[in-house]
């Protein structure tokens, strides 16, 4: 990266390297080179995304396989082809993908915008684990053979809860209830999950947790749709 950027300057001043269009290292090539060099990147680049792409489409659909298997998710996405490809986990999170991509046609700066988007989503998953570490701590659950970290533990648990809760706030009540819009139509697949094994969908706890998701999400739907709440 550091030659890449610093080579350039070894070629041509810097105002035509300031002139030239993205991809970048495709221009400041062609006025070293000539027309094959800007090509000749560009088709890197284009070999780059297109690997970029498939990679992070196996990733996506490897989850939801992955959660079909552990039955967090219906079946259906444990199921695999006669290749042994997790078709239907491929198609769900690929038409998502696809979603969020369209979307971005209406946003003023699609790329910061899901940048902020999905710093945010992350936070959920780590307030999530630092609420377990907590629990874990308090119930002494796994330290049966170190009871004397549970204490040390349970400090960094809150520490940890308070410093997402932070972050969250941080963030902004915009991208708050963008956040509820995204996880409130997961909850179908998780009641179709609990369905397929005759299990309890919600305890007290988790159904107020679900219930301050969905307003959550109404309101950020509602904000989306008045302008309150522009991409």
């Amino acid at each position: 990266m550091v030659a890449v950027t610093l080579l350039p300057y070894a070629t041509v001043p810097r105002a035509a390297i300031a002139g030239v269009s993205n991809p970048s290292l495709a221009g400041a090539l062609e006025l070293v080179v000539g027309h094959w060099g800007a090509v000749f990147i560009s088709i890197g680049v284009l070999i780059s995304v297109l690997g970029a792409f498939l990679a992070w489409s196996l990733i996506c659909a490897e989850v939801l396989f992955a959660a079909g298997q552990s039955k967090d998710m219906p079946r259906l996405f444990a199921a695999q082809n006669s290749n042994d490809v997790p078709a239907n986990a491929l198609w769900l999170s690929n038409i998502v993908c696809s979603l969020f991509i369209i979307s971005t046609y209406w946003s003023r700066d699609a790329f910061n915008f899901m940048l902020d988007m999905t710093s945010v989503t992350t936070l959920l998953p780590y307030l999530l684990v630092a609420g377990y570490g907590v629990l874990l701590a308090r119930t002494g659950v796994g330290y049966e053979k170190a009871p004397d970290e549970r204490g040390r533990d349970q400090v960094i648990s809150w520490i940890a809860v308070a410093y997402v809760v932070f972050m969250f706030i941080a963030a902004g009540l915009k991208y708050v209830l963008l956040t509820a819009v995204l996880f409130a139509p997961g909850t179908i697949l998780y009641y179709w999950a609990r369905r397929e094994q005759n299990m309890r969908l919600f305890t007290s706890v988790e159904l107020v947790i679900f219930a301050v998701t969905l307003i959550g999400a109404a309101i950020g739907v509602y904000g989306l749709a008045t302008g309150l709440i522009t991409p």
